[in-house]
């Protein structure tokens, strides 16, 4: 009896031994057909596809092509990025693969059984399902199934581009990079604030030759500093146009958002670099005897902590940050105008008369291997006290307050040019942390007392050495 048991359980051992070698073998062989590949496995032609869909995590999505143009199946309304959907069945144009298992009878171990995501694709004459599963984290890959018995292994993960939700594919207004147009022959504010820049050409109109935005103020052509109106339109670009709360605006949703009246309005002309004479950005009016367009910008006044904004009369609304509503409604002319009371390069100026407690003095300036030198009385002045003193003037305020206390210091610069007039600068006490400054019998601005002290004392060292 006990033999028979021994007998009984060996016999189960053996047993066990040939399912397991079985399924060994089943395992090797499995192995055996995983091979390196370097096929084109799909071919879909971009053109002949009329419908496309996918399903993952984050939803269904469904387009279809109409008249040659890709729209939203839910919503006719929704402006489709057109090149969006084109870079996603450009992916199916050559699908290639990097390793491929044959005969697959076990879908669910590559995670095909419930896969992460479903891709259909529809022409006149065929479908196209393409299953994406799990992500094989020693090869770096994505498992796909396309239906023909076979899994593969893909380099280029589909998933990256259908794992979306429909923000992805909305076709956002444009802001034209102004910093590559051909030229800026207007810049237009109204609302809270106003001004109305014009390109023209220095002339003389201002002691800086960079100056080429001009402001009319009191029948007189006033500069504003190009490197703050670069820096304005540089932020007006930034703009994040990615979250946006509406894509078909109402009227009764513009007044929501507070766009029915723009606290804010910019509007940019502009003419656009030949090779980019073709783009349309915002909204542009195209003029028929030229390519010169026009950008126009609506912002909502402040709500919370965040804005809205609309470019031109389109339909899309966006949500701003308070940062960035800060800094595109920052396009005042005391924002732009020149903050420094010296606005010329020193190099070309040939000279600084001073007046200081009644007496004048008249500084020679030059320039030697690059730098701007000073000279008084024939002698050269070793440093740059004097010169960076006059540069550092920076308005902390403006005003156009009359002065009513006491002069501090003046000076008068005269041009190495005779285009440019002489320019007579006169800086007041005004209280202990500012002094106020006239610049040709107009007041000006007001700078701190600091800055002032540095010039008095710059000056003093000169001429008292």
């Amino acid at each position: 009896m006990k033999r028979t048991k021994k007998l009984y359980i060996l016999l189960g051992v053996l047993v066990v031994i040939c399912i397991a070698t079985f399924a060994l073998s089943k395992t090797e062989k499995k192995k055996e057909n995983i091979k390196n590949s370097d096929k084109t496995v799909l071919e879909v032609d971009s053109d002949s596809v009329n419908k496309i869909s996918w399903k993952s995590s984050l939803g269904s999505l469904a387009f279809e092509k109409k008249d040659g143009t890709w729209t939203y199946t839910d919503d006719a309304n929704f402006p489709v990025d057109q090149d969006k959907i084109a870079e996603r069945l450009k992916l199916f144009k050559e699908f290639g693969v990097t390793f491929e298992i044959e005969d697959v009878d076990d879908y669910g171990q590559y995670g095909l059984d419930d896969p992460e995501c479903t891709i259909t694709l529809e022409t006149d004459d065929e479908t196209y399902e393409i299953l994406l599963g799990d992500y094989s984290t020693m090869d770096s890959q994505r498992y796909v199934s396309i239906g023909d018995g076979n899994v593969y292994l893909v380099k280029n993960d589909p998933m990256d581009s259908f794992n979306v939700t429909i923000d992805a594919l909305v076709k956002n207004d444009e802001i034209p990079n102004f910093n590559q147009v051909e030229k800026i022959s207007e810049i237009k504010v109204s609302g809270s604030t106003s001004l109305d820049a014009k390109y023209k050409e220095n002339d003389g109109l201002s002691d800086n030759e960079d100056d080429i935005y001009f402001v009319n103020k009191d029948k007189e052509e006033q500069p504003l500093d190009t490197n703050l109106v670069k820096t304005y339109l540089n932020n007006v670009n930034a703009l994040n146009l990615g979250t946006y709360v509406t894509y078909n605006a109402t009227d009764e949703e513009l007044a929501k958002y507070g766009l029915d009246e723009p606290q804010y309005n910019l509007e940019v002309k502009y003419t656009p670099k030949s090779e980019d004479s073709s783009e349309d950005s915002g909204d542009s009016k195209d003029s028929e005897a030229s390519s010169e367009k026009t950008f126009i910008l609506h912002v909502s006044a402040k709500q919370d902590d965040k804005a809205y904004v609309r470019i031109g009369d389109s339909k899309i609304i966006y949500e701003i940050t308070e940062d960035e509503y800060k800094n595109v409604t920052d396009g005042s002319y005391d924002s732009l105008r020149h903050k420094s009371v010296v606005t010329a390069d020193l190099s070309d100026v040939d000279s600084v008369k001073v007046t200081l407690e009644d007496k004048d003095y008249t500084i020679d300036l030059s320039k030697k291997k690059g730098d701007v030198v000073s000279t008084y009385d024939g002698e050269e002045i070793e440093g740059t006290d004097f010169t960076d003193a006059l540069k550092a003037l920076k308005a902390s305020d403006f005003t156009s307050e009359e002065p009513s206390e006491k002069e501090e210091i003046s000076f008068t610069l005269h041009y190495k040019d005779d285009k440019y007039p002489e320019k007579e600068v006169k800086i007041y006490r005004y209280d202990g942390t500012n002094c106020l400054v006239t610049i040709d019998g107009k007041s000006i601005s007001l700078v701190k007392r600091d800055l002032v002290v540095d010039l008095t004392e710059a000056v003093n060292a000169i001429v008292l050495k």
